[in-house]
């Protein structure tokens, strides 16, 4: 709050801040009312331009530049909106919801040169000359209780004006109970006033905006608005600032102003907003955050039945589908899954809904920087997403501030948008690629909006329709393929699993040949799912059975250790377990501790049951492929006589590298590194870190090889002649070696770091 009197706003120059804003729009500083030039420019209700105004005031907008289109980028800012300060003076009195928020803003906008500090002279010449030069200003002003109550019982504008009332006492004993939990809000003697103008600034420039008055514009405000509720204020937020302005310009502009969009991409899910227009049709509310299984704030809500932040709340009676929920799985999101959501989601449901204006909800807490929401978009990724939002709505947008706490993160993420907003192409980017879970995500919300969305359409199935076609899904009918081959060609039946859980989850998923109980060499493999790909038509997106194929690089191994006299286990371990009864559209695969747990229980039953209780089977080979090879993991780590009978192990892998460490066996990594072949696929992460390379070396990680090839079947091809001769070897005795593992003290240093897994993948 220091030089408060003083603070630099629009000009450049140091003023004295009056009451409130005494003239209406131009590029000077309309909180001073000390420059002769700062009259009004004489722009009527519906935004059109009066003749005499014109011709009297040469700091009007020129009308012939607005016939052809040249409007400026609006700015809207007021130094009262800092008033609203913490009143509980702690030891720690700064709250990361700072007065220097919006003051750092519009200092950085000064020093980038998009705020006019000439002089008069020099402003009248711009005006008309180089209007869009600069960005153009938008009074703010204090909000009516009318304008307020339009989106917010009267009770709660009670509450909060009431705030203005109370002793500094009062105030900091309020702050104190509120700032905490699901509340997270203070309050200070001014804070009233504050949101006042917070929701008035956000008020004129939607208007301004709506009426042509400005082009685009930004409403630099706080306190922010979006977590609060029709009657109660949390999350920083006392007035909802968003939804009041665009209720105001659906009243005050019926015929130019019908169907907003508000694209919110605060770190934080918009509670507020979402629940405040769940049911309009009207209003398109699209939230990009941090769900975090709804542990991420704002949380659950009190009330069970009202919607959180989940994918799965589309909104409510009329309103459905116009409530988009795009809740990340964690934190640490960045451009590449922040571009590919706009890509794939955001504007194509943009444009299906054509809005006449929308707003940004524009908070900076997912900027990198950041250390409350910890996640990475650039300022490069936040142009790229304001420029695609300017193809809507004839270029009618309203940025309004919302979050973000980190003063250099969000100065340069704003300067980038209000630069964007002027014209200014947006930078060069490299987009990096999505991560595995955030495009699951996607998919997602794809499949939850596609009954209400033509584009969310194509590659999404009515799960319902085809259950009541009794259709089955195709992984379950590929195993059903699968087993009817094995069975064909080498009499293999299905393995029983007397477990209450496993049986029906691993029904047909095991198949084992005939007098399993009597082979001398048994190999056990266990695998993902065959690999399925297909070339869907250009246009609607269907899949023909004649363009689509299955890939199985396991079967040439079970042909050659039958033809061998092996007794083979084959055991399909699939990415999901279909229930009765499921309507899911995309179900993502397992999360790694189901697969874990079930795997587990399930290879410890084949080896109690059939492999450690063969008196006949003298070499024991397990084989890994894909996901699946963590049941080899818990097998060796679970049961400890497994080194005895086992002669040798083979993994494909080109997912997470698996470290295999036992408290209750500690030769075992030794084991497995001097018994084993890891073969990596060639494009891994493991072999672009030379860090991770080193730690793969390790001898709990197995002999890891490099392969040459990617993908699952090309590397189970491109190493079947070496597989075999591995195993020839061993069942003959002849490759039983001492092998080269590192020592003990090595082996614990990588163990410290890769407890429970390693994650390379």
């Amino acid at each position: 709050m220091e030089d408060l009197d003083n603070d630099v706003v629009m000009d450049g120059e140091d003023h004295h801040m009056a009451e409130g804003p005494s003239t209406a729009n131009g590029f000077l500083d309309t909180t001073t009312g000390e420059s002769s030039l700062q009259t009004t420019n004489g722009n009527s209700a519906d935004g059109t331009m009066q003749d005499e105004d014109q011709d009297a005031d040469p700091t009007a907008y020129p009308e012939r530049l607005r016939r052809r289109g040249l409007l400026p980028t609006g700015c809207c800012y007021d130094d009262r909106m800092k008033l609203h300060a913490n009143a509980d003076f702690g030891p720690n009195p700064h709250h990361p919801e700072d007065p220097s928020r919006i003051e750092c803003i519009m200092k950085t906008f000064k020093q980038a040169g998009l705020v006019f500090t000439g002089s008069d002279a020099e402003l009248i010449r711009i005006i008309q000359t180089e209007p869009t030069k600069y960005m153009w200003r938008i009074p703010a002003r204090a909000a009516t209780k009318e304008e307020i109550c339009t989106v917010h019982h009267p009770a709660h504008y009670m509450w909060v004006e009431e705030l203005s009332r109370m002793s500094t006492h009062e105030l900091r004993k309020l702050s104190k109970e509120k700032d905490q939990g699901r509340d997270s809000l203070y309050v200070g003697s001014m804070t009233y006033e504050a949101s006042l103008i917070s929701a008035g600034g956000a008020i004129e420039t939607c208007k301004s905006v709506v009426a042509g008055i400005v082009k685009n514009a930004f409403a630099v405000i706080r306190p922010p608005g979006h977590h609060a509720e029709f009657d109660t204020p949390m999350g920083f937020c006392l007035f909802n600032n968003v939804p009041i302005a665009a209720k105001i310009c659906q009243a005050d502009y019926p015929d130019l102003c019908r169907k907003i969009l508000i694209l919110d991409w605060d770190v934080h899910h918009g509670n507020g907003i979402q629940n405040l227009f769940y049911d309009d049709p009207n209003i398109l509310y699209i939230s990009l955050h941090v769900y975090r299984n709804g542990e991420f704030y704002p949380g659950q809500p009190d009330n069970p039945m009202t919607p959180d932040g989940g994918l799965e709340h589309c909104g409510a009676g009329p309103g459905l589908g116009k409530n988009v929920n795009i809740g990340w799985h964690d934190q640490g999101m960045g451009d590449g899954e922040y571009m590919a959501a706009f890509q794939k989601i955001v504007m194509p449901i943009a444009h299906e809904f054509n809005p006449d204006l929308v707003i940004i909800s524009a908070g900076f807490d997912a900027a990198a920087g950041d250390e409350l929401g910890a996640c990475f978009v650039t300022p490069g990724c936040y142009a790229h997403m304001t420029h695609m939002l300017m193809s809507l709505a004839g270029g009618k947008v309203a940025v309004c501030l919302e979050g973000g706490y980190d003063l250099e993160a969000i100065s340069k993420s704003a300067l980038a948008v209000a630069q964007t907003l002027m014209g200014e192409p947006p930078p060069k980017m490299e987009i990096p690629r999505i991560s595995r879970e955030a495009a699951k995500v996607l998919a997602k919300v794809q499949a939850y909006q596609a009954p209400y969305w033509e584009c969310m359409r194509p590659g999404i199935v009515d799960v319902q329709e085809l259950q009541a076609q009794d259709s089955s899904r195709l992984h379950d009918v590929v195993r059903s393929a699968q087993r009817q081959v094995l069975s064909q060609k080498h009499g293999m039946l299905p393995l029983y699993i007397q477990r209450d859980v496993l049986f029906k989850s691993f029904e047909n998923q095991v198949l084992v040949t005939r007098d399993i109980h009597a082979a001398r060499k048994i190999l056990v493999i266990v695998h993902d799912p065959p690999e399925l790909h297909a070339q869907p038509d250009p246009l609607d997106n269907t899949v023909e059975p004649h363009n689509a194929w299955v890939t199985d690089g396991v079967t040439r191994y079970i042909d050659w250790a039958i033809s061998k006299g092996f007794g083979v286990i084959d055991v399909n371990v699939p990415h999901y377990i279909t229930h009765p009864g499921d309507t899911e559209p995309y179900i993502p695969g397992a999360d790694e501790r189901t697969l874990q747990a079930q795997i587990q229980e399930l290879m410890c039953y084949i080896w109690d049951n059939y492999l450690q209780l063969s008196e006949s089977a003298d070499d024991i080979f397990l084989m890994g492929v894909g996901n699946a090879y963590l049941g080899i993991k818990m097998l060796l780590i679970n049961r400890l006589d497994v080194k005895s009978r086992v002669a040798g192990v083979v993994n494909f892998v080109n997912g997470s590298l698996r470290p295999v460490k036992s408290d209750a066996d500690a030769d075992l990594s030794s084991w497995y590194k001097d018994n084993s072949q890891v073969y990596v696929a060639n494009d891994h992460a493991c072999w672009a870190d030379p860090d991770l390379t080193r730690k793969v070396m390790k001898r709990r990680f197995g002999n890891v090889i490099r392969s040459p090839a990617n993908g699952l079947t090309p590397m189970m091809t491109e190493h079947f002649a070496d597989v075999q001769q591995f195993f020839a070897d061993r069942a003959l005795g002849d490759g039983e070696g001492e092998g080269e593992g590192e020592g003990e003290g090595e082996g614990e240093d990588v163990g410290g770091k890769v407890e429970g897994g390693m994650r390379i993948g």
